[in-house]
């Protein structure tokens, strides 16, 4: 129920985002009145993608039902007639789960913009909000401008029936003058004088209409110059900034970056982009069939042939660049493994485009066709692998209004490769996933061929590979520049961006707050450069290249850099995430640093370091009394293998000579509350 409080102290523009939300398709009194059960339900957890996941979400919305119907029984007095009355009609045709999770995941967004603004309470203005209020503004005068144009083009409409009619009238005029000719020459000079009188005067005000008319159809063509270029900018900011930068936002969040964000915004803009286009292109097709109709000479027919030319292509620019990928297939992609992806057509509602649903394609293509492609060259239709289940129809979704195709089942049978040179690996080679479509709008006045490109994937054929392909998409993610052409990424870069890249990677891949501390980088530092007596500080001017990250082995071992880091990950996340994030595992020590800091302690005490030696391997360093002396003793490794075996605390438990985990710390204070209880171990043990 907390998000609900907070949604109601919303204001501004985002208490009319969160408005806007509702409606007969969820009411709002239904999100208030249930809010704490709404918010306890694990609508995250339902893969809407997946058909096997039907019957959770209809068990889901079932109990939505169930809990309406208590909630309104147990309201009393008018309240409760009238919220009776209120929800009878939501149980009859309730939301569905998708809905329902796109309506909590955007006020969470809200409230969560609200919360980390650093400005006054009430006075949400921070920079992205101070964006948004120029986006509507922007928006808010192209109404005023179409509006104004509308009103200019019927003014231009009824003067110009007007005209035609005194064109008319002249004719008649003419017609009778002429037909004076077969009456005797008293009646003719009787009638004569009028009719040359009425001529005159009509010829007259025709003229000066004539002139009237060119300069409103100029006025006309001059404002919708400025609408159109205000159309440009406007999408220029929508296209080329905001989304732009919620695709490079996808992109990060493939290395473990915050979520992309919802498109639901993004969709608002580029719809009212679409409706105010199209609505001016209609405005200037009028204008040029009023053209057509009375034909005056002057630069007006060259103006409206520009006109029509710009919004078409305003238009098109707009359709083609909003064909997007929403949730991107696996960028690391085995080859006979089912895999998913959705795109989505943010103009799609508007256009009408759903009355004739469009069939996507998927096709796989390597890097040298994704660049031919971009650059126009004729690719033959060529492709790079054989994927099965590769079209979709596009599906319009009525509640959330959006325009999508769902691939679910997609395979990548087979992929053929291109020929490498010199280092490079298959792991190094990047393909993407090319999905087209065709499409028309206001009944096929329009035929738009759409394309768009997933981010690079690197096809794998065995889970050995896994380790390097990632490497490649890593570096991919974190370092590509966009608008880059397909799939350039610098060779080298600054170690500071390279850390920002493995702490991001780090945080997501074990899943806790607890990131890389300057020490574990400084420590990663001396590892990747195989140096401990750079000073610290120099390592932030340092630049490491994809060689060294991943192509070359440290000194003395057969693994990289990379390859020993992923390992680490794997076994945090697999096994030691709960000690990681207790800050019981320094993890990042060297075996002379463990030295340095135990030989100082009591007997007994000992730290937890990851291996330098092998993959994935964690040691125990620990301070004990010799014979002869005080020793830094280390284990062997514990692995995954050892670990699937026995815990890590319950084999801290078995070695009695382990007391205090450094600095000072009881080892029964830090790790008994993972100890595994004695009757478990007898049971695992009898049942072996």
């Amino acid at each position: 129920m907390a998000v609900w409080i907070q949604a109601q102290q919303l204001q501004g523009e985002a208490l009319h985002q969160m408005q806007s939300l509702y409606g007969q398709h969820f009411p709002i009194e239904v999100r208030h009145y249930l809010a704490q059960w709404l918010e306890g339900q694990l609508w995250d957890t339902i893969d809407l993608e997946n058909p096997q996941e039907e019957f959770k979400a209809k068990r889901l919305l079932d109990s939505l039902i169930q809990e309406l119907q208590n909630k309104a029984e147990h309201q009393v007095g008018e309240d409760g007639f009238l919220l009776k009355i209120k929800l009878g009609h939501y149980e009859t045709r309730p939301a569905s789960s998708r809905c329902i999770k796109h309506i909590l995941y955007t006020e969470q967004r809200l409230v969560r913009e609200a919360t980390n603004s650093s400005s006054p309470v009430g006075g949400m203005l921070d920079s992205m909000s101070q964006k948004y209020q120029q986006i509507n503004q922007a928006f808010e005068e192209l109404r005023l401008l179409t509006q104004d144009t509308e009103n200019d083009l019927r003014k231009l409409q009824h003067n110009q029936e007007y005209f035609i009619i005194q064109y008319q009238e002249s004719l008649r005029i003419q017609a009778q003058l002429t037909s004076l000719a077969t009456l005797p020459p008293a009646d003719r000079q009787l009638r004569e004088p009028t009719l040359l009188s009425k001529r005159a005067t009509v010829e007259t005000w025709l003229t000066r209409e004539a002139n009237t008319l060119q300069k409103y159809r100029l006025d006309l063509a001059e404002k919708h110059q400025k609408s159109l270029q205000l159309m440009r900018k406007q999408q220029t900011i929508i296209l080329d900034d905001e989304l732009i930068q919620w695709k490079r936002r996808q992109q990060l969040a493939g290395n473990g970056g915050p979520p992309e964000g919802g498109l639901d915004i993004l969709q608002s803009w580029c719809e009212k982009l679409a409706e105010t286009i199209w609505q001016n292109r209609q405005q200037i097709r009028r204008a040029e069939h009023l053209r057509q109709q009375l034909p005056i000479p002057g630069p007006i027919e060259e103006l409206l042939n520009d006109l029509n030319s710009t919004v078409t292509d305003i238009i098109s620019a707009l359709v083609t660049s909003t064909f997007i990928i929403e949730k991107q297939p696996p960028q690391v992609l085995k080859t006979q493994t089912k895999f998913a992806a959705t795109v989505r057509l943010l103009v799609g509602g508007k256009l009408n485009v759903h009355m004739n649903p469009p069939q996507v394609k998927a096709t796989i293509i390597s890097e040298q066709q994704a660049k031919a492609l971009l650059k126009n060259e004729n690719t033959r239709n060529d492709s790079s692998g054989e994927i099965l289940n590769n079209n979709c129809v596009m599906e319009y979704h009525q509640t959330t209004g959006t325009l999508s195709a769902h691939f679910r089942n997609m395979s990548l049978k087979r992929i053929k490769r291109s020929d490498r040179r010199g280092a490079e690996s298959v792991t190094e080679e990047k393909f993407t996933i090319l999905f087209e479509s065709q499409f028309s709008v206001g009944g096929n006045e329009l035929v738009f061929q759409v394309k768009t490109l997933s981010l690079p994937v690197v096809v794998i054929v065995h889970g050995s590979q896994d380790n390097n392909a990632t490497a490649t998409v890593l570096w991919d993610n974190a370092f590509a520049e966009p608008g880059r052409v397909p799939f350039l990424v610098p060779d080298k870069v600054l170690w500071p961006q390279l850390c920002e890249a493995l702490n991001m990677k780090y945080k997501a891949e074990v899943q806790s707050n607890r990131g890389l501390s300057e020490e574990n980088l400084v420590f990663l530092a001396q590892k990747a450069f195989s140096s401990s007596s750079i000073n610290p500080d120099d390592y932030r001017n340092m630049t490491m290249t994809w060689s060294q990250f991943n192509r070359e082995s440290l000194p003395g071992r057969n693994f990289t850099f990379w390859q020993w880091f992923d390992g680490v990950m794997e076994l945090t996340k697999k096994h030691l995430k709960p000690h990681w994030n207790d800050g019981a595992i320094l993890g990042f020590v060297n075996k002379q640093q463990a030295q340095d800091m135990l030989m100082s302690k009591p007997n007994g005490t000992f730290l937890l370091r990851f291996s330098d030696s092998e993959i994935g391997g964690i040691t125990i360093a620990w301070v004990a009394e010799n014979p002869n002396k005080r020793m830094v003793w280390n284990l062997m490794p514990y692995t995954t293998k050892d670990f699937s075996i026995r815990s890590l605390a319950d084999r801290i438990s078995d070695l009695n000579h382990l007391l205090f985990l450094y600095p000072d710390r009881p080892k029964d204070e830090v790790f008994s509350k993972y100890y595994t209880p004695l009757l478990c171990m007898f049971l695992t043990f009898v049942f072996q």
